[in-house]
């Protein structure tokens, strides 16, 4: 018997990525919508607090749930179809500056069907890369 991937727990994943850039100038493309438009979503808007993210015409709806400035931004994706409220999946991006070196590192942190997880990490490694891109790193 075949099983919906839909039916089984998300799993929780994180990469690393290092990044040529300040945590300040990072931040901006990680927590505002013409930043995030940059790189992470075709078209990026605000309404009511929530972020509305387009691709290719179809929109998703995110909220922050928590951060702190320079250092870390975590978002909720509002799925009105979802039968589970209680869902504490996530996205997160965390920037980790070393104190010797100074070197700066994304920390993305992100949840998955079990047999989606290997797509999603190509995809965030493609998202990043723009990012990368569009900073000069």
């Amino acid at each position: 018997m075949k099983t919906d991937s839909k039916t089984k727990s998300k799993v929780k994943f994180s990469l690393e990525f290092e990044i040529k850039s300040s945590p300040k100038i990072l931040y901006n493309y990680l927590s505002n919508a013409s930043g995030l438009e940059e790189w992470f979503a075709d078209k990026v808007n605000i309404r009511e607090g929530d972020f509305i993210f387009t691709w290719e015409g179809s929109e998703q709806r995110a909220r922050i749930v928590s951060k702190k400035d320079n250092q870390i931004i975590r978002y909720k994706w509002i799925d009105d179809e979802s039968d589970d409220k209680d869902d504490d999946t996530y996205f997160q991006f965390e920037i980790v500056q070393d104190e010797i070196t100074s070197d700066v590192a994304l920390i993305v942190t992100d949840f998955s069907y079990p047999d989606e997880k290997e797509e999603d990490i190509l995809l965030w490694n493609s998202q990043i890369h723009s990012l990368m891109h569009h900073i000069g790193s």
